[in-house]
């Protein structure tokens, strides 16, 4: 489940981890669009292709988590 926009926006004013993260996600992102606008990888950038993939989703991850957590806990 993906946040709205507006959670989304709330998580990173709020959460530093969560405004890290989505950082993170975004430089991950940055560097595999460099990497799929190549019309042939080295070994080494095929390696980093996967690398970057794997930790993408870990950080994705995170932020979901994150943000299923802030949705259950109890409004002050």
């Amino acid at each position: 489940m993906s946040l709205s926009g507006s959670g989304r926006d709330r998580l990173i004013e709020t959460s530093d981890e969560y405004r890290r993260l989505d950082e993170e996600h975004h430089q991950y992102e940055a560097r595999l669009n460099n990497l799929t606008s190549k019309v042939v990888l080295s070994d080494d950038e095929q390696v980093e292709e996967v690398t970057l993939k794997k930790k993408k989703l870990q950080v994705k991850d995170r932020m979901e988590a994150i943000a299923r957590e802030t949705r259950a806990a109890p409004s002050p």
